[in-house]
C-alpha cells in the first residue's frame, strides 16, 4: 500500500503540472515569400508533454529540432504551431483542437504523437482508438486532405525511466499494446508512422536520454528522434506539390 500511495501521489504531480507557456500557438515568423518567390513550409504539431518539450528549452523539444534540420536543408519552414500540453488524453487534445481557433487553416505537414496519458490514467484502449482515429482524421484534414503529409510518431515507454519506479514490466506492455493501436490506424490511413519506441528504452541504459525530471526525454533524445523523422519530411517536401 505504501508503494501505492507513492505512485499515486507522484501521478498527480505529473499530470498537474506542466510547462509554463502549455497550449503553445507559435506565431509564424514573419517572411514575405512573396516578394522572395520561396516557398516557406507551415508545420502544426499536435500532441502532450512529448511535444512541447518538458522539462528541455523550447528549441532542445522535437518540433523545433526537426524546424532548424529543416532550415539547414533549405527546406524554409516557419516555427511550428504546436498544440500540446503536458497530462493531455486524446480526449484533451480533442477539445483542444475544437477551441484552439486553427480549425479551417491547412499546414504543408502535420505531426502527432498522443496517447502517453491515455495509459496512464487508465483509460480503456477502445475510448483511445475511437479518438486517436478522430485525431487522425483531423490531422489529415490540417494536411490539406494529404496523407502524406501527416507523420504519427508512436509513444515513448517511460517505464525504463526513474519516475516508474522499476514498474517496466507493467508500463512496457502496455505502451506496445497502445502503440499497436495507433500503428494499426496509422497503416490503415495510409499515413506516415516513425517508431521512437525503441528510442526511448535505451535510456534505461543511457541517463543521458532522459531530462531532469527523471521522466521525459532530453534533448538528446529528442535529436535522436529528429534525425529519424527529419528525413522522413524532407523527402515529402522535396516532392512536387
Amino acid at each position: 500500500m505504501k508503494v501505492l500511495q507513492v505512485i499515486f501521489i507522484t501521478i498527480a504531480a505529473f499530470t498537474g503540472c506542466s510547462k509554463s507557456a502549455t497550449t503553445q500557438m507559435n506565431k509564424n515568423m514573419i517572411t514575405d515569400s512573396t516578394k522572395t518567390g520561396a516557398t516557406i513550409y507551415n508545420y502544426l504539431a499536435l500532441g502532450d508533454s512529448y511535444t512541447i518539450g518538458q522539462s528541455v528549452t523550447q528549441a532542445q523539444s522535437y518540433p523545433y529540432q526537426l524546424v532548424n534540420t529543416l532550415n539547414l536543408a533549405s527546406l524554409a519552414t516557419n516555427n511550428p504551431t504546436i498544440i500540446a500540453t503536458t497530462g493531455w488524453t486524446t480526449q484533451n487534445l480533442i477539445d483542444a483542437i475544437s477551441q484552439s481557433g486553427i480549425n479551417g487553416k491547412t499546414y504543408d505537414f502535420v505531426t502527432l504523437l498522443i496517447g502517453v496519458n491515455d495509459q496512464y490514467q487508465g483509460i480503456s484502449q477502445a475510448t483511445y482508438t475511437a479518438n486517436f482515429t478522430t485525431l487522425l482524421n483531423e490531422a489529415i484534414t490540417f494536411a490539406k486532405g494529404d496523407t502524406s503529409r501527416v507523420f504519427v510518431i508512436s509513444i515513448p515507454d517511460y517505464g525504463v525511466t526513474p519516475f516508474a519506479m522499476g514498474r517496466d514490466s507493467v508500463i512496457g506492455p502496455e505502451i506496445d499494446q497502445f502503440n499497436a493501436i495507433n500503428l494499426a490506424i496509422s497503416t490503415k490511413a495510409n499515413v506516415h508512422y516513425l517508431n521512437i519506441t525503441p528510442i526511448s528504452r535505451e535510456a534505461a541504459t543511457d541517463t543521458s536520454l532522459i531530462a531532469d525530471d527523471g521522466l521525459h526525454p532530453s534533448a538528446k533524445m529528442y535529436k535522436l528522434w529528429v534525425e529519424q523523422l527529419a528525413p522522413m519530411v524532407e523527402a515529402r517536401l522535396k516532392r512536387t506539390n
